[in-house]
């Protein structure tokens, strides 16, 4: 008889790709799959997978600050844990997986005493949503070793983070055939996350001139970020991708990036030399720069936090890595529980199975 099982979480693309990494790797012949979400980006990225049922809900976005939005967001959040109840309550889950984020909040509330919940923090401590959600959940997972001692009652697991199974059946050819590069000189993947960072951006195209006499450069910019100014031979920039990434990943001999949980220990996995900068000031709680010193501790990157971004420092710490990448990848190589994937989805079996 089928398990049945619902996936939760979004407001960001970090809070999707892992479920969707352990979904591809549920047999549906053994699973009924359900996800539940508001109508935003997991929606988008969740509703067009084979075997996967969605059900949209309303939920208020957890603000730190005071404004309007604030005001009406427990009336959407009570909204959306009763629209959740009564799902729940149709489907009588084995178990319910979360991967945190604002949209989650309702969901997991909902379906506390209906199923064993396990939830899942990505960053290096828990974000707010995640600590809402502890308390209703069985088991809390987490991406970093540091982050067990942080979960209260005992309840946190290391297990690493799921990783997306096409990033390792990259293409190195078929991404030369996609970028237009000769492959003659090492490449720099240069992204700033989904919504690119103009910041970053500004420093990385005043340092091509640089870049490019050792580099080949593509650069994921962010949609309406494009400079066709920039344009010259040995460089290529695109808005967004998407169906292409595992194969520019197997291209890249170093990545300059920002330092989400997942981007990271995707980069950590595919043993990719990497720079980060660090997400910083008013619009995040810290925990790019946690990442990210965890990370440069370890010997797996290079830092450069946001008063440090420049051309001239771009490059030059860029260069550096390039030239030591043996030691970053000699460092990689000991890291351990990287990809989290099994080690969930044995939990995931065990949960349902009691």
């Amino acid at each position: 008889m089928k398990k049945t099982i619902v996936f939760t979480g979004g407001g960001t693309a970090g809070h999707v790709t892992p479920n969707l990494a352990l979904i591809e790797k549920l047999d549906r012949a053994e699973w009924d799959i359900h996800y539940i979400g508001t109508s935003g980006m997991e929606k988008a990225l969740v509703e067009p997978v084979e075997g996967v049922t969605y059900h949209e809900i309303d939920s208020g976005k957890l603000r730190r600050y005071l404004s309007l939005k604030t005001l009406t967001m427990p009336i959407h959040v009570q909204k959306g844990y009763h629209q959740a109840k009564r799902i729940i309550k149709a489907l009588k889950p084995d178990v319910m997986f979360s991967k945190g984020g604002y949209v989650s909040v309702p969901v997991v509330a909902a379906a506390r005493g209906v199923c064993p919940i396990l939830t899942h923090e990505s960053d290096y401590t828990p974000g707010l949503a995640n600590r809402i959600d502890a308390h209703f959940a069985d088991r809390v997972l987490v991406t970093f070793s540091d982050t067990v001692p942080l979960v209260k009652g005992g309840k946190g697991v290391h297990t690493g983070t799921p990783i997306r199974s096409e990033l390792y059946r990259g293409d190195r050819q078929k991404a030369l055939a996609f970028t237009g590069l000769s492959g003659t000189k090492p490449v720099l993947l240069v992204t700033g996350g989904s919504l690119g960072a103009q910041s970053v951006n500004v420093a990385v195209r005043e340092a091509l001139p640089v870049l490019l006499n050792t580099f080949d450069v593509v650069h994921l910019c962010g949609r309406g970020k494009l400079d066709e100014t920039a344009n010259r031979p040995g460089y290529v920039q695109y808005e967004y991708i998407r169906d292409e990434m595992a194969d520019l990943f197997a291209l890249s001999d170093v990545v300059c990036s920002r330092a989400g949980a997942n981007a990271v220990f995707e980069l950590l996995a595919l043993r990719k030399p990497m720079l980060l900068l660090p997400l910083s000031g008013a619009s995040t709680r810290g925990d790019q720069e946690l990442n990210a010193n965890y990370f440069k501790t370890r010997g797996y990157a290079k830092v450069l936090l946001a008063d440090e971004v420049n051309a001239e420092s771009i490059a030059n710490e860029l260069l550096d890595l390039y030239q030591n990448r043996g030691r970053y990848l000699e460092a990689m190589s000991h890291a351990e529980a990287v990809d989290g994937t099994e080690a969930i989805l044995n939990l995931i079996r065990e949960a349902a199975s009691l």
